[in-house]
């Protein structure tokens, strides 16, 4: 699992005309990318570091100011670039597998008392955001091995 995390004033994101998820205040961007390994172990580790990382102003969580997160799914987040000009996405996890872990993972942030926006799954989604800083951030969340478990 793999988030582009952005520190913002302020964030939105609309389908169509219709705002479906925003942070007037600040808080995080999380742009959320699934890949074929991941499960529900992953999203509720990935939901921990998201609330608890200290990356908002005077270094503190959006656990300790009560600062929104505001989730987007980003499948793009596993395109491969390295051939040619034209981005594979093989490593992204298919639709079926990749929405419930997307929705595990706000889920799991509700449950730790954050507050959560959320874009619209599979949807041509506008997505606007005030940086602050600025400051963005690449957090991975990996499965461990079969002999490690």
């Amino acid at each position: 699992m793999r988030a582009v995390v952005s520190r913002v004033s302020e964030a939105a994101v609309t389908v169509g005309d219709e705002v479906v998820g925003q942070l007037a205040g600040p808080g995080l961007l999380v742009m959320l990318g699934i890949t074929h390994d991941d499960g529900p172990e992953q999203a509720e580790t990935m939901a921990r570091k998201l609330h608890e990382l200290r990356i908002l102003r005077d270094g503190l969580s959006c656990a300790e100011t009560g600062a929104g997160l505001l989730v987007v799914s980003q499948f793009t987040l596993y395109a491969a670039t390295r051939k040619g000009r034209r981005p594979s996405y093989t490593a992204a996890a298919h639709p079926e597998q990749a929405e419930p872990l997307v929705t595990a993972v706000v889920a799991a942030l509700r449950m730790r008392g954050a507050t959560v926006e959320a874009g619209r799954f599979g949807a041509q989604m506008a997505v606007r955001s005030v940086n602050d800083g600025p400051v963005t951030l690449i957090v991975e969340v990996t499965a461990r091995p079969k002999s490690e478990v």
